[in-house]
């Protein structure tokens, strides 16, 4: 089946089967590989992007339902300012260390932030709640986020 949508702010028709998933259509099919398969069952957060603008586990999200919807990846927070902030930050900030769940933070953060510019650390800690990392105990990752809104705040 042909599904049209937009991917990062580009039109795209990608021919998918009918049980294939997001995360197969991105990595597979668009070659936009910076989206990571982890537990594969939307348990980890690793595969997060944003469907029409909300988060979603893209190896449990089927392709066929992004038809006429708009999907952003990793990728796509290259172009946009907050998502390039956040990057920055987690850099700062050591948040990144092996950098396998960095996409699905990054995506679900910019989520986060785009809804309420300022959370709260427990509703930060919430909004995470469906990312896991084995590296960096989160703390350097609460930290960049706070280190992003305060640069934000400043302008």
């Amino acid at each position: 089946m042909d599904v049209t949508l937009t991917v990062n702010g580009r039109q795209a028709q990608v021919e998918v089967e009918p049980a294939e998933t997001l995360l197969g259509m991105l990595r597979e099919r668009l070659r936009l590989t910076g989206t990571k398969e982890g537990c594969n069952e939307g348990e980890c957060g690793a595969c997060t992007v944003l469907v029409d603008g909300l988060p979603v586990d893209s190896c449990i999200y089927s392709a066929a339902a992004t038809s006429g919807r708009s999907v952003e990846t990793v990728e796509g927070l290259a172009d946009d300012d907050l998502g390039r902030e956040l990057q920055a930050a987690f850099v700062a900030a050591g948040g990144v260390q092996c950098g396998f769940c960095t996409p699905g933070f990054l995506t679900t953060l910019v989520a986060v932030l785009r809804e309420n510019p300022e959370p709260s650390e427990p509703e930060l800690r919430e909004a995470l709640a469906g990312n896991i990392c084995r590296c960096t105990g989160y703390s350097q990752i609460l930290d960049a986020v706070a280190a992003t809104i305060s640069g934000r705040n400043r302008r």
